[in-house]
């Protein structure tokens, strides 16, 4: 965990061990990490209020039901809007916008903006 990394006082934390974060990156007011499996989120990176980032599942094709930790990776720049859900085994490339209430099973390319469920590429992100 960076010195200079953000977390809330209302964030929930499943795991603390399974989380990294990078300089400058937030984790917004009632942010929800179930972090079962290692999270990663890049320097200079924004998870708003409410989003729910889930790094584990289930194998439904097991009698058993095992649990299956699938790591979920948010690179540098990127930002994770309001009550967006992350599934597990994401990568969000970077720079990329995942937009509010967004439902993201796949991973999502860098500089692109997805929003809707599931998540679908809405235009490049372009800064100027």
């Amino acid at each position: 965990m960076h010195n200079k990394a953000n977390i809330y006082a209302s964030v929930k934390i499943w795991a603390p061990w399974n989380l990294e974060m990078g300089a400058y990156a937030t984790l917004g007011p009632n942010v929800d990490c179930y972090n079962q499996g290692m999270i990663t989120i890049g320097a200079n990176t924004t998870i708003s209020q409410k989003a729910y980032l889930c790094a584990s599942t289930h194998d439904f094709t097991d009698v058993n039901n095992n649990l299956v930790l699938k790591p979920i990776v948010v690179e540098e720049e990127s930002w994770v809007a309001a009550g967006a859900f992350v599934g597990p085994g994401v990568t969000i490339k970077q720079g990329a916008v995942v937009g509010a209430r967004a439902g993201v099973f796949k991973d999502v390319d860098a500089w692109t903006v997805v929003g809707g469920n599931p998540a679908k590429f809405i235009k490049k992100r372009n800064l100027q």
